[in-house]
């Protein structure tokens, strides 16, 4: 996978060349192709921004130094933007994206794009219902959760399977030595070597924490006839310890 990233801060994506990511572009399983769209403006001093017409605070980005960057692209894929009035970023849009050959991200700074800017794109993306300076962050953060989805980038395939939203569900709970911490205890399930008795309390708290933290997830889920009875207990589980 290729992905470009129009940016007039290149240098603020240091972060995607550590770690597994990074890791993954030394392994040729992925490349990131920074393009200053301030390179391409044919105004005095590279100026790539000017005054709303109608008035108003702040500075608009121009569409002519973005539309010539992208045209600069041998392979634009799917163009993105990320705009606050875009819809919101998931771990479904991750795994469609993760599928693309090229992607290509359109960062956006001072007070938005010129409105014939979004023509350009296939689609707009927010992370959330808060204002950033710049499109930098949430273009990273979409990145980082697309990339880590190819194959190869983290060290265990099951990794991407198992983690919060991959299934729908927030992750389970996960222990480590010591098992005991200060009278702290890791459950007794864990240490069973039962695989099977595992894996269901592992999905019975994964719904627990569901449940407990992100029940909005829930509404829309086709509940299994397993997983409704675990719901039940969950339930009562909860209203005992209330009491």
């Amino acid at each position: 996978m290729k992905i470009n990233v129009l940016t007039l801060f290149p240098e603020m994506f240091t972060p995607l060349q550590v770690s597994l990511l990074g890791r993954g572009q030394e392994d040729g399983k992925w490349k990131l192709n920074l393009v200053n769209f301030r390179d391409f403006s044919t105004r005095p001093h590279a100026s790539v921004d000017d005054t709303p017409y109608g008035g108003g605070a702040g500075m608009v980005l121009q569409i002519m130094p973005i539309k010539a960057a992208l045209e600069s692209l041998e392979n634009k894929g799917k163009v993105i933007i990320t705009a606050p009035q875009g819809k919101t970023f998931n771990e479904q849009m991750a795994q469609e994206w993760s599928k693309e050959e090229n992607l290509t991200f359109i960062c956006g700074h001072f007070e938005g794009f010129d409105q014939r800017v979004y023509d350009l794109a296939d689609e707009t993306v927010s992370i959330g219902d808060y204002v950033l300076t710049g499109g930098e962050l949430p273009t990273m953060s979409m990145i980082d959760a697309t990339v880590r989805l190819l194959p190869g980038i983290l060290g265990n395939a099951m990794s991407a399977v198992e983690e919060s939203f991959s299934d729908g569900l927030l992750e389970y709970p996960q222990y480590t030595r010591p098992a005991d911490f200060e009278g702290q205890k890791v459950p007794d399930i864990l240490l069973s070597g039962n695989h099977g008795k595992i894996a269901e309390w592992r999905h019975y708290q994964a719904l627990k924490a569901t449940y407990l933290h992100r029940p909005d997830m829930l509404e829309g889920r086709d509940l299994t006839k397993e997983e409704k009875h675990m719901l039940a207990d969950i339930k009562a589980e909860i209203a005992g310890s209330e009491n």
